[in-house]
């Protein structure tokens, strides 16, 4: 966006403070929507569970694909205009995914969807902040930051309301009215506040890398469990794509004119420290967002619906406390106590949920999910506003691209990740928990009777068990998912001391 143009006041800004969020939380929306809706659509589509959360990682990764590019797409067609065909393009992938008649063209069109949507997430940011009056440019970050951080607690709850009461297909048709109201908006606010354009070389060879890095990291992680991981002879060549892909990108855009990802922006320790503590953090977030509504659903026996409301409190203190946060908190508090503090906050949250049982009620659910939110908003608005402290004005749009790209992929390899360690530690406790039934064993033998009085024959009994046996397996599994993250969270806290502190004020 041009400099030479004033910031908007008054009714415009107003309207442009709703339309960009808007995008936003609706783009966002859509990386967890189908996560609680995943047993149904995968049901009504006629696949596993697993391979129906190929529907969110495939939207994520196409997602993480295309957001470098996004900083050359801008410069060659003019933010404003990209953001709105981007924006377009994404509400018609979405009607296509709702029409989809089998799962392969739902992961196609998933794929399309995350591919067009790329620029839509760091062009949000970028034509609110320069369309802001650079006193108020805080409270913009705040209420950017506040919808990419309550989208995904929405999502479930959209999700699981839409899949328990309509077809799976509205999860998606839901974005046509929001993304045809924000395309209206910008249009009007912005169609002559456009950036200059110039023509610049596509960086072919950095893009393929890219595509073929990322691409085969990502299917390596979502097959890795169905072809037991590097006993496959395909995981192993996945690997090793990805590896040498990933290793030659970074080769090429170290050195290359037009890099798609600016590899030197590391160079700032803010930026670094501010990459590596979302990377880690979305990928944690985002590994629990997705493995919470399936425990729920499959072990205890909760609707969508209910699992995504036992999701929902998350979403209120960030809403609450954006405006004071970027009103005041940024000016006043050092940027890393903010953020530790969100770190130990989560940390404490995911020790709860260590604790969870056959028999744990909603409220045990709920409760450590609204703390979470404290969580979300010390920490997603501050390490935004760390991470960007000590760049220059024209590094800005790259910085954006590169910090979620990075988030994107990382929230795509926490999902994948869970999944995967989910069933793994299952079937480690299904066996020790196995161990404890056997013919000699006072306990099951009891346990056996008291089902036989209740109208149980000896072979129903058997199965009770070992249902029972594999439900306790599973949350077992998640308890110690959780433990991992609360340690990690925990440790994540010291590590944002590493950067700068932030001038004051």
């Amino acid at each position: 966006m041009s400099n030479a143009h004033p910031p908007l006041q008054g009714l415009p800004l107003l309207l442009l403070t709703v339309a960009l969020p808007l995008a936003t939380f609706m783009q966002v929306l859509d990386s967890t929507i189908a996560n609680v809706a995943v047993p149904t659509l995968a049901g009504n589509l006629g696949a596993s569970t697993t391979q129906g959360t190929w529907v969110i990682t495939s939207y994520a990764v196409a997602n993480a694909i295309s957001l470098p590019i996004t900083g050359w797409l801008a410069r060659r067609f003019g933010e404003v205009r990209l953001f709105l065909w981007s924006t377009g393009l994404f509400v018609f992938a979405s009607f296509l995914c709702g029409m989809a008649p089998s799962l392969t063209l739902l992961v196609l069109f998933r794929v399309l969807q995350g591919a067009v949507s790329g620029p839509m997430l760091p062009l949000a940011q970028t034509l609110l902040l320069n369309n802001y009056p650079p006193a108020k440019r805080n409270m913009a970050i705040a209420l950017w930051s506040m919808t990419v951080s309550v989208a995904p607690i929405f999502g479930p709850v959209l999700g699981g309301f839409i899949s328990d009461n309509y077809h799976w297909g509205w999860i998606f048709f839901i974005n046509v009215p929001v993304g045809a109201l924000v395309v209206v908006l910008v249009w009007r606010l912005l169609r002559d506040r456009e950036s200059a354009r110039r023509r610049q070389p596509l960086n072919v060879v950095g893009l393929s890398l890219l595509v073929l890095g990322v691409g085969a990291l990502q299917m390596m992680l979502d097959r890795g469990k169905e072809l037991d991981w590097f006993n496959s002879t395909q995981i192993i060549t996945l690997a090793v794509i990805a590896l040498v892909g990933l290793t030659f990108l970074v080769a090429w855009e170290l050195t290359d004119a037009n890099p798609i990802i600016d590899l030197r922006l590391f160079a700032s320790r803010n930026f670094s420290i501010g990459v590596i503590c979302i990377s880690l953090g979305m990928m944690l977030f985002i590994g629990t967002v997705v493995l919470l509504p399936l425990l729920l659903q499959t072990q205890y026996g909760y609707t969508a619906t209910l699992a995504g409301l036992a999701a929902a409190p998350i979403g209120i203190l960030p809403v609450l406390l954006a405006p004071l946060i970027g009103k005041h908190a940024l000016r006043l508090i050092d940027l890393r106590i903010l953020i530790s503090a969100g770190f130990l906050v989560f940390a404490a949250c995911m020790y709860t949920r260590t604790w969870f049982s056959p028999d744990m009620d909603m409220r045990f659910v709920m409760v450590p999910q609204f703390a979470q939110g404290l969580a979300n908003a010390l920490f997603f608005t501050p390490l935004i506003a760390l991470a960007f402290s000590s760049l220059k004005p024209e590094q800005m749009a790259g910085a954006a691209s590169l910090f979620n790209f990075v988030r994107t992929l990382f929230g795509a390899i926490g999902a994948s990740v869970a999944m995967t360690l989910w069933e793994r530690r299952e079937a480690v406790h299904h066996v020790r928990l196995t161990e404890h039934v056997d013919p000699y064993s006072p306990l099951a033998r009891e346990s056996l009777e008291l089902l036989q009085r209740l109208g149980m024959d000896a072979q129903q009994s058997l199965g009770y068990l070992a249902g029972q046996i594999t439900r306790q397996g599973f949350i077992l599994s998640a308890n110690d998912i959780y433990w991992l993250c609360a340690i990690a969270f925990a440790g994540m806290s010291a590590v944002v001391w590493l950067a700068r502190p932030v001038k004051r004020g």
